[in-house]
């Protein structure tokens, strides 16, 4: 066996065997197998598709690269949830711990910023002195005694994804369902969780531009899992504009905080209420309608928040320490009308950019920077109005770039749905 034949094979169009997907992957990750080698790969499966059995093997051979968590000694169900990505994506910050207080069990590893989104790990270390390091058996623990706890995945989970993605990002082959899929649900099956929720984003600021793809990439994660054993629900939700209305890391944690605390803007509340009640359906093995009860009537009594709270202070947070920049200033509209669209991408590059250390390392992350919108889509603006206030620690930034990620028009547009479908 080796690297050009298999090549060959699927730039045919032919499907590759377990024998041959493993060859390649182990092969990349152990540095046999050249970059170039695997990128003509990749591009070979991004043209020609997989067959859901190639997926299946390579989700295996992910996941089989690196270590597992074991979790079997934590009591009861235990679920997690993903997002593929978005713009001012803080639900995590909220579903883990209202998860939590309903009494299911949220064992939940996150990841770093990727590209124009956010990352959960991120936001957490805006919080000052929360850990996302945790030791396995501390993890297992804290999950045991307080119900939930949010840390970072480690590089042993799943290497040959982060490997290849790494490549798949440098040779424009990271929109392809079959390898998006087999990269989430490897790294989701080796955290050890039972069930899984992930939030399929929709839209032109997401990797999924339209229902129909992210349809697919929703049907089949939940083929993979339960090819594993283990439950997964897809839900796709709206990215045609950010979710809430802050951007940046400590930004975003204050948001959610705010939600936990019953308020918030109304889409950000619905998306983590229904992503919550999924996860609480799926940890109870009970009807959604009445998962939802539960959630509601924890958001509304501030339970949530408590566990919330609970959390910060067992990873060594400190909930009263989340600063964000003190260099503020106004962009104000240039002309009077409805926002008819707000470019998320664009928005999530610039704050990338006023973040002047993430360009050189990910540990140097400047959490203090970011936007709060003032307006969303479908909302009236007057000229000279606020349309979004920036939080800055650099003058490197172009009034006229951020006021171009707003659309404005005479007439209004109708609002699209923020809960599309939910794949099960």
């Amino acid at each position: 066996m080796n690297i050009i034949d298999i090549i060959n094979k699927k730039r045919k169009g032919e499907n590759l065997t377990y024998d041959e997907i493993k060859f390649a992957i182990n092969g990349f990750l152990s540095g046999d197998i050249l970059d170039s080698q695997m990128s003509s790969l990749l591009m070979a499966m991004f043209i020609n598709g997989m067959s859901d059995e190639e997926t299946f093997d390579m989700t295996d051979i992910m996941l089989e690269s690196g270590d597992t968590v074991d979790l079997s000694s934590i009591n009861g169900i235990k679920v997690d949830k993903h997002s593929t990505g978005g713009v001012g994506d803080k639900t995590s910050l909220i579903v883990v711990p209202l998860v939590a207080s309903c009494g299911v069990k949220v064992a939940k590893m996150s990841g770093r910023s990727l590209g124009h989104t956010g990352g959960t790990i991120d936001k957490l270390e805006a919080i000052d002195g929360f850990d996302v390091n945790l030791k396995e058996e501390d993890f297992v623990k804290q999950v045991n005694e307080i119900g939930c706890a949010l840390i970072s995945q480690t590089s042993e989970l799943a290497p040959a994804d982060k490997k290849i993605y790494a490549l798949r990002d440098l040779t424009a082959t990271v929109e392809s369902i079959p390898l998006i899929a087999s990269s989430i649900m490897s790294k989701k099956l080796a955290s050890g969780v039972d069930k899984i929720v992930i939030d399929v984003k929709v839209g032109e600021d997401a990797f999924m531009k339209n229902i129909e793809s992210a349809k697919k990439l929703a049907q089949l994660m939940v083929k993979i899992g339960k090819n594993k054993g283990k439950e997964t629900v897809c839900v796709l939700t709206n990215m045609e504009e950010p979710l809430g209305n802050y951007i940046g890391n400590a930004l975003e944690v204050h948001e959610a905080i705010e939600v936990l605390n019953n308020n918030g803007p109304q889409d950000l509340i619905d998306v983590s209420i229904t992503l919550a009640s999924l996860m609480v359906s799926l940890g109870k093995n009970i009807d959604f309608d009445d998962a939802k009860k539960e959630v509601i009537a924890n958001l509304e009594n501030g339970h949530a928040y408590r566990k919330f709270k609970e959390m910060v202070e067992y990873q060594h947070g400190n909930i009263d320490n989340i600063p964000v920049s003190k260099h503020v200033f106004s962009c104000k509209s240039s002309k009077t009308g409805f926002i008819t669209e707000i470019n998320a991408y664009k928005l999530g590059m610039i704050e990338r950019r006023m973040n002047e250390n993430r360009f050189n390392q990910d540990n140097l992350i400047d959490a203090t920077v970011g936007f709060i919108l003032n307006k969303k889509v479908g909302d009236y603006v007057l000229e000279n109005e606020e349309l979004i206030k920036v939080y800055l620690n650099t003058n490197d930034v172009n009034v006229k770039d951020i006021l171009d990620c707003f659309e404005i028009s005479d007439m209004s547009v109708p609002a699209l749905p923020l809960i599309y479908e939910i794949i099960k």
